[in-house]
Order: structure tokens, then sequence, then C-alpha cells
């Protein structure tokens, strides 16, 4: 008996297991009946059929699709909510000859993206973008979306959306055909087969634009969500067809390919625009100027520095980052500071990425700090091991934890920074301790800038007072440090 022919099989699109459920890595997160695994099917198979995986790279946001990197065998970069179309176009302008997709949720998209999606579409960015609507916050428990139809109910509805109170829903496709430049935006349905073979047809065509570099291209895709609804898949999907569709019609909203056809073939000359580099803009500012030639006259390598600074919020560890990279300005060095902190704003954690570098800055990132600052104990505990080899750490307290032991080629320093704040009559001062501490360990940062960058930044004199012997209670600390220790 011959072997049966296989008629249908994953995509190769998919990765052979899915890794995030180490029980079911033959499954996807989604529930059954949910219009998001109907939906990346189709996307996958255009991908395979057009030859397109190795070029391909997924953005997906915060929601239901946010472990579409778990699934797609192709490049993918994980935004944040309602920012994924604009890191698409960052890729996309990085990566010119890359098929860049943007796969959204209404709550993404239509709500806190609303700017990202209506700027791209209005530039034309050369991007592809699959907006699943399902009228529902679908991952964060069932709030009103900006597309939750009227009479609807949600857990911040519970009497139906009202027009009076809440608005209409928003009708994307509509939106964005009223702009000139997309060339493509069509609004399609997951309620039956016939409309799905429709929707595999519009996902192709919106990547065959893309393929062509033709602009722009939008597919609005009417989702069932069985779980968020509180319906079987079956009733999930008549109130697709019955509800959803008479209020978001589906149809072509937006057809321009031809005239995009044309205009490739037949490219308008555009107006050249003389292009300068960071040193001859800043020489144009006198004062720049001069802060710059400072750093000319310095006869030494390029040299970089990054630095991780960390602790609890309400210990200045985001200010002291914030000056770092003053300095660094000042001295005319190309310098990125990134913040991260939790809601709280006393005793949450906090941390920030500084990097000073006398060359281009590839990423705010500081996987491995030259200069760790750890502030407290689940600081230390947390980050002193990316220090690279031949860090250093510097500690707020005047002992190391007793089963703690730093890496291998890594220097320990503590500086109980608190406590000499503490003495100086000022708590808070304990960042500029540390500051001080660094400007005596590093000839990145001169005093002289540093004193003149902290003048800028504190306008109360009684507390750029105190700032100021705090920096000099670092310095003195770690001279001492050095002459006992002989470092």
């Amino acid at each position: 008996m011959p072997d049966p022919e296989i008629l249908h099989s994953r995509s190769p699109v998919f990765y052979e297991c899915f890794e995030r459920k180490s029980e079911l890595q033959h499954q996807t997160h989604y529930c059954p009946g949910c219009g998001h695994g109907i939906a990346h099917k189709l996307v996958a198979e255009a991908i395979d059929e057009m030859d397109l995986q190795d070029r391909t790279i997924f953005t997906s946001p915060v929601g239901c699709s946010v472990f579409a990197y778990y699934y797609f065998d192709v490049g993918n970069v994980q935004a944040a909510h309602g920012r994924a179309a604009a890191v698409a176009v960052a890729v996309k302008r990085a990566n010119p000859g890359s098929m860049v997709i943007s796969y959204q949720g209404d709550g993404d998209l239509a709500a806190i993206g609303t700017a990202e999606i209506v700027h791209a579409a209005n530039r034309g960015e050369k991007i592809t973008v699959f907006f699943i609507n399902n009228a529902i916050y679908g991952m964060t428990g069932g709030q009103m979306a900006p597309t939750t139809l009227v009479g609807q109910t949600s857990t911040t509805s519970p009497w139906g959306r009202r027009p009076s109170n809440e608005g209409y829903p928003l009708r994307v496709a509509e939106l964005l055909s009223s702009l000139q430049a997309p060339v493509y935006i069509e609004r399609v349905a997951l309620s039956d087969n016939k409309n799905i073979m429709k929707a595999r047809k519009a996902i192709r065509k919106a990547l065959e634009i893309q393929r062509d570099d033709l602009g722009f291209a939008l597919v609005e895709i009417l989702s069932p969500c069985p779980t968020i609804w509180k319906m079987d898949p079956v009733e999930a999907q008549k109130w697709v067809a019955e509800k959803m569709i008479p209020n978001f019609p589906l149809g072509v909203f937006r057809d321009r390919i031809v005239a995009a056809k044309a205009a490739v073939a037949n490219p308008e000359p555009e107006a050249v625009v003389p292009h300068h580099t960071v040193a001859e803009i800043v020489s144009s500012d006198p004062a720049a100027t001069v802060n710059a030639s400072r750093r000319d006259r310095v006869n030494r390598k390029p040299q970089t520095l990054r630095l991780k600074l960390a602790g609890f919020g309400g210990q200045g560890v985001l200010l002291l980052g914030e000056i770092l990279a003053k300095i660094g300005l000042r001295e005319g060095m190309n310098v990125s500071w990134l913040p991260s902190y939790g809601p709280e704003m006393r005793s949450g954690s906090a941390h920030c990425h500084v990097c000073l570098s006398d060359e281009r800055i590839g990423s705010p990132m500081v996987d491995h700090p030259d200069v760790l600052v750890a502030m407290n104990e689940i600081s230390l505990r947390k980050f002193a091991p990316q220090v690279a080899p031949g860090g250093r750490i510097l500690y707020n307290r005047d002992s190391a934890p007793a089963d703690f032991t730093s890496s291998s080629g890594v220097e320990f320093i503590c500086l109980p920074a608190s406590d000499i704040a503490d003495r100086l009559g000022a708590t808070k001062a304990a960042n500029m301790v540390m500051l001080g501490a660094l400007t005596e360990l590093t000839e990145l940062l001169p005093l002289e800038s540093t004193t003149a960058t902290l003048a800028k930044a504190i306008r109360n004199k009684a507390l750029l007072e105190v700032d100021r012997k705090a920096i000099e209670a670092g310095r003195e600390f770690i001279g001492k440090e050095v002459l006992v220790t002989g470092r």
C-alpha cells in the first residue's frame, strides 16, 4: 500500500517545537478558537510560498502576540506596548532589504500605539502591518479597547460601551485610508472558511507590496476571542460574522499598487540635502567647540566607559546616571543613558545604563559594565556577575556581605556612601559621594567638568554646596583607599 500523500503540514517558517511550554512543545499559548493561530498560519504560509523566510523580521509588542518569537523561525524583535510599528520602521530603515512585519492587536495598535501607526502610514514607510482586531483587550483581562462595539460589555464597561461616555469604536482601516501615502489597506475576517481564504490573499498581497518596495500596507483582520468574550469557538466565529462585520465592513479601502509601481519605475528626482557630521554641527556652537577642542588635546587612544548604577528608588541612581551622561557631553563624548525603574517612587528597584565613549555607541544597553555602582545588597547580588573582567564594583557599605565573592579579575571597593552622606547632614547625597569616587577612579570624568555640570543641574545653592562636599568626600575616600591598598 503506497504511503499517504501529505496535503497539509506545519509551515517550515514555524519552529519544530515551541520551547515556551516545556511540557507541550507542539502547542502554542493561544486559546482554542483564537484567531491568532489562524493568522499566524496564513502569514507563515505566505512567507514560505514567497521564499522570504531568510529576509523576514517580525516585530511583536505586548499583547496576546507577545510570544510570536517562540513560533516564527525568522528574525524577531520584541517591542514595548504600542511601539511595534515604530520599531518596525527603525528595523526597515536600518535593513532596507529585509521584509519587516509589524504584528499588532487592537488594544496595542489602536490605543497606545495610535501615533506610531498613523505617522508610519502617513510617511509611507515600507513595512507590512497585520492588525488583529478582536474588539477587546485579550491578554490583560478583557478591558474595553478602542474597537469595542457600542453596547459590548467589558471589565471596564460592564454596562456596555456608551458613545456619550466612551466614544465610538475606532475604525482603523478607514482612518488610515484617509492618508495620502499608504499603498494598500484592506479589512478581512476570520469568520468562516470563505473569508479566511480572502484573508490569505490579502496577507500575501501586503507582503508582495513590501517585497516590490512599493510602500506601506496594512491588513486589518477581524478575529474571534472566545475566552474573553466568554463564548465557545463556534459562537465566537458567528459573533465576528454577525456583530463585528456590520460594524467594521470588509473590503479594500486603499489600493494604489499601480501608481506605486509606476513611481518606482520612474522615480522623481529628490532634492539633495547636505549631510553634516556631528563634529561640523558642534563646531557651529562656540561654547561646544571649546569642550570638543579640550578633548582633542588629550593625547590618548579612544576610550569607552560602560557603567551600571543600581539601587532602590529614592537613592538617586537615575540622577547620578543623568549627571554622568551630561559630564560626557561636556567633554565632547558620545553618550547614552537608559533608565529602568518600577512603578514605585520610593523603595522600588531602579537602575540605569550609562555609556561614555570617544567612539560611536551601538546600543544603550550595558550588559557587561566596566563599573557597577551598587547602592544596596539586592543590586550587588543581581548585577555583580555581569561586571566585565578588569572592571570595578563600588558597593555602598563598609564591608561585603558575608557570603559574597566577586568574580575573579573584578576589583571590589566598599564605599559607605550613605554613612558618609549622613555625616555631612544629607543622606540623599550618597549618590554624589559615589560620583566623587568615580571622578577619582577614571580620567574620563574630570573634576572641572563634574562640578560645572553639577552647578548647572542643581539650582539650590545650599544643596549644591552639600553635593560638592559629598563629591570631595568620595574622592578623598578613594584616594586613601588607593594609598592603603597600593592599587
